[in-house]
């Protein structure tokens, strides 16, 4: 350090590794090899009872899911870390590796709820469909799409959501659906309602995160008068107990939450290519309790004397599957599809009803049990969740009961796959955090972010993504966090790196028309492979 500087401009906490960092490596190592051991061993186990495997296929269409969740750990975690790192509440290394262990544990007790909420928003006829062409091509084009907007921007270090260009990869690849669609063939269209609330919250979150964080650190810089939480860090000083605690927690339960929720986007869609590539392995929960089958078909039984009641006299149906997917198709209801489901529901309870456990099903008919139990799972969400059709509050208990059991057939995570993707997402965060860390750290604000900024910012990040993830709404951690920064900067009077900010926006606005538009693109050219 050159005589007369002083240690707050000569101490920068990404060039000076903590002690602790040797010690990186050979943990990133031990953790990988166990966690790909057991990945490995476990799906070995669940593939004996494949009838044929598409070794290569299988292999790259992983491979790609498990990169989208890799890239996730590094481009959205960052968010999470920067603030500790930078107001010195913990060593980069350290900080790193503790955000990629809760991000792992996140994902493992994650229920599971998200990952199909997420399948749910693709054309039903490519889920029903996903072991042909047009499904794989779906899902590489997806997944590609996603991953190409992610990294592109984490090149340019600037922080955008990666559950936003998901959700427009998902959108894009529905269009493209749609397009290629031979004329007057019906087809499932895109849930637009869905779409607006997602652009909604792009720009939502953003003045949330801003306005929040500013308001939050004003009022403690009236309650909380100790002039140090609002000055550059001096050296490599950690901040006062108390609020050094409060910004470990918060990172804490921000990388907590975005393992619990974005890695269950990677576990859908791990699940829907299993399906499609392997289906006489992973397209029913091969459940052995024969009391599992027993509990299903009294569930049907209630449901079928339920919908008994709302069947017009006089009304009736030739194809009762065709009648049922055009409601799920279109989302709308009509006096045929309630006996059409009750047909549907009973004639799908009699052939499973001819197996003692889900497990006995042969391999020839799992595929088409699976589509059929699907099929009424998205036809009953119709009733108890969009509410097309008015029931009584018994029958509507008989419905979710119902649908209860039917997604425990069909939407189901292995460990394995919690554990692989768990894995990817913690080793992610480990491996390319620096780029948007110093983004959200140096290139938001036109000075170094202070102590009270860095609670501010992370407090009000970790609130938000509780609250949403509550009420169901699609927030995007980064926005929250970036713009949060960003309005502490502003409410300090710091002054704002408008070149960044403007780019930051610009990202946000070109997430979802531009992975749209690639994964639109992604999937016609596919399409012409598969």
């Amino acid at each position: 350090m050159a005589p007369g500087s002083t240690p707050s401009h000569s101490y920068h906490p990404l060039e000076h590794r903590s002690s602790i960092g040797k010690y990186f490596l050979p943990i990133f190592a031990i953790i990988l090899i166990a966690g790909l051991g057991y990945v490995g061993y476990a799906l070995s186990q669940d593939l004996e009872s494949a009838a044929s495997v598409p070794w290569f296929l299988l292999g790259l269409a992983l491979l790609i899911a498990l990169g989208f969740e890799f890239v996730n750990g590094f481009h959205d975690t960052a968010n999470a870390v920067a603030t500790v790192i930078y107001t010195r509440s913990m060593p980069a290394e350290i900080a790193v590796v503790w955000s990629g262990f809760f991000n792992f544990l996140g994902v493992l007790f994650s229920t599971g709820a998200v990952a199909f909420g997420i399948v749910a928003l693709l054309p039903v006829e490519l889920i029903l469909q996903v072991s042909s062409g047009a499904g794989l091509a779906m899902v590489f084009a997806l997944l590609s799409a996603a991953i190409i907007w992610n990294l592109g921007t984490w090149y340019l270090g600037l922080p955008s959501s990666s559950s936003h260009t998901l959700i427009g990869s998902i959108i894009g690849v529905g269009l493209a659906n749609q397009f290629l669609a031979p004329q007057g063939t019906a087809t499932s269209g895109i849930d637009w309602s869905q779409a607006s609330n997602i652009g909604m919250s792009l720009l939502v979150s953003p003045i949330v995160g801003f306005g929040l964080s500013a308001l939050l650190l004003l009022v403690m810089k009236v309650l909380v008068k100790n002039k140090a939480l609002y000055e550059e860090p001096k050296g490599n000083k950690p901040p006062p107990a108390w609020i050094r605690g409060l910004l470990i927690f918060t990172c804490t339960g921000v990388s907590f939450a975005h393992g619990s929720n974005d890695g269950q986007k990677g576990m859908g869609l791990i699940m829907l290519i299993l399906i499609g590539l392997v289906p006489t392995a992973f397209a029913l929960n091969r459940t052995p309790d024969a009391q599992y089958v027993k509990a299903y078909l009294s569930a049907s039984q209630n449901v079928e004397t339920a919908l008994q009641k709302y069947v017009k006299p006089g009304v009736t149906v030739t194809d009762a599957r065709a009648e049922v997917a055009k409601a799920v198709k279109s989302k709308t209801w009509t006096d045929q599809t309630t006996p059409a489901l009750q047909q549907f529901v009973h004639t799908s309870s009699e052939q499973i009803a001819k197996f003692p456990t889900l497990e006995s099903v042969p391999t020839s008919l799992v595929g088409n049990i699976r589509n059929d139990v699907y099929l009424i799972g998205e036809a009953l969400k119709l009733i108890d969740k969009s509410k097309l059709l008015t029931v009584e509050a018994a029958d509507l208990d008989a419905v979710k009961a119902y649908h209860g059991a039917v997604d425990n057939a069909t939407k189901f995570i292995p460990l394995w796959v919690k554990v692989a993707v768990a894995l990817a997402l913690g080793l992610g965060t480990m491996v390319g955090w620096k780029r948007i860390v110093v983004t959200v750290g140096e290139k938001i604000g036109k000075t170094h972010l202070t102590y009270g900024q860095g609670a501010s910012a992370e407090v009000v990040a970790m609130l938000t993504i509780g609250a949403a993830d509550h009420l169901g709404l699609p927030v995007s951690t980064t926005h929250v966090l970036s713009s949060g920064v960003a309005g502490t900067m502003a409410a300090n009077g710091s002054g704002l790196q408008w070149s960044t900010v403007r780019n930051m926006l610009l990202a946000w606005v070109l997430t979802l028309p531009a992975s749209i538009g690639i994964a639109f693109l992604l999937f016609v050219l596919l399409r012409q492979v598969f």
